[in-house]
């Protein structure tokens, strides 16, 4: 990989840690801002739950505006939104104003500087031999921010208290400006693939869901997001109801980030070396796996992080081989709009695992019904990528 090819995974892995690595902390926020303000749980989980939607919704828009013009434009734009968003959560004067700051601007700011845009542009610049490993490295960016970030804003909330804390987040999100004037991949730059001949958006849209691997890879990865979004926004409160203290919740939040870093990265060069279809399968059962055993043991500190450890593994580790699936069976020229498609189906998934969480306990006053379905989620998603047909689709070409 030459010196620009790195030079758009590394500010491209430094935006992701902004974006996304920033906003997985958000839970850490929820039970401060909740004795502050006194609003229930569920106004908070609506908050994200829409956050997680609009990242979904705006996704494959970002991503076809960066197909089209170029990611450095649409990168732009989403720092801007996404810091407009932390400011109006930093501040909110009622419930509609946190849905729309934390969930419906952040929501899209996130997507405009998320993984469709930097993956896409990283995807463009490498050969295909190389392309399941650079994408892990820049996947890799997410899973730093989450562990860098977890302690920082658990340290401002301590010292400052939530309102500065998110202010200062906004702050720094705001030197996102200068990382997207580096990402500067635009199309036309990918390598040939057999399924891109005189091919137009509309075209590898109607191939694409006319393609049932594509349609099962969407599904599983709607539990990727479930598992994600439940995890980061309900585990520190989960925590608090073990009687565990608030720290404990952002040190296992920044192990799950530590943990992912070398997660995704071997994700990736396995990818390059084996089956992704049977990597994801083997990563979603483990999910499960985990998930049952915590839930099972009796909830202290060391368990807490011991699972952190075993679901940071396999955290983000998804993001390279889904990715890399959608680059093999259509090729890269359009890959920033289709995998866009395939994460607001993850979005989706997180949506409901961000909302159900806080349904959940405000109903029962335990998180365990969502425990459970993540549980059964895990194996479901398991099964459904053993079916998909791992090779470039063929398009039929018609003569006079």
């Amino acid at each position: 990989m030459g010196k620009r090819a790195w030079t758009i995974i590394i500010c491209g892995a430094l935006i992701l840690a902004i974006g996304m690595g920033m906003r997985q902390n958000h839970g850490l926020f929820i039970e401060p801002m909740r004795m502050e303000l006194g609003w229930q749980l569920g106004v908070f989980a609506l908050a994200l739950a829409i956050q997680n939607l609009m990242w979904g919704v705006a996704q494959p828009f970002a991503g076809a505006l960066a197909d089209k013009y170029g990611s450095r434009p649409v990168l732009l734009v989403g720092v801007f939104v996404y810091v407009l968003g932390l400011v109006g959560m930093a501040f909110p004067q009622g419930p509609m104003m946190l849905h729309m700051s934390a969930g419906v601007l952040v929501g899209i700011g996130v997507a405009a500087m998320g993984l469709p845009v930097v993956l896409g542009a990283v995807a463009r610049m490498v050969s295909e031999e190389k392309r399941s490993t650079a994408l892990g490295i820049a996947s890799m960016g997410g899973s730093f921010g989450q562990f860098l970030f977890a302690p920082v804003s658990q340290g401002l909330i301590n010292e400052y208290g939530w309102s500065i804390a998110l202010a200062t987040l906004a702050a720094i999100a705001a030197l996102g400006v200068f990382l997207a004037l580096q990402v500067n991949s635009k199309p036309g730059e990918e390598e040939h693939h057999p399924s891109q001949i005189n091919q137009t958006m509309g075209q590898a849209l109607h191939e694409a869901f006319g393609t049932n691997s594509y349609i099962l890879l969407n599904l599983g990865f709607f539990v990727c997001g479930f598992h994600i979004a439940f995890i980061v926004t309900h585990l520190p409160m989960f925590l608090s109801t073990c009687n565990i203290a608030p720290e404990v919740g952002a040190t296992a939040l920044a192990v799950i980030g530590l943990s992912n870093m070398a997660g995704t990265y071997i994700a990736g060069v396995l990818g390059g070396k084996y089956s992704k279809k049977y990597l994801l399968s083997i990563i979603y059962l483990s999910r499960a796996a985990a998930i049952l055993i915590y839930t099972l043991m009796p909830i202290t500190v060391f368990s807490t992080l011991a699972f952190a450890v075993a679901m940071g593994a396999l955290w983000l580790s998804t993001v390279p081989l889904t990715s890399g699936l959608v680059g093999v069976m259509f090729g890269t020229r359009y890959m920033g709009t289709l995998f866009a498609i395939t994460l607001f189906t993850h979005q989706i998934g997180a949506f409901f695992g961000a909302w159900l969480g806080g349904y959940f306990y405000d109903l029962t006053g335990s998180f365990d019904g969502a425990w459970y379905v993540s549980i059964a989620l895990g194996v479901f998603s398991a099964v459904v990528h053993l079916p998909i047909k791992e090779m470039a689709v063929k398009r039929e070409t018609k003569t006079a």
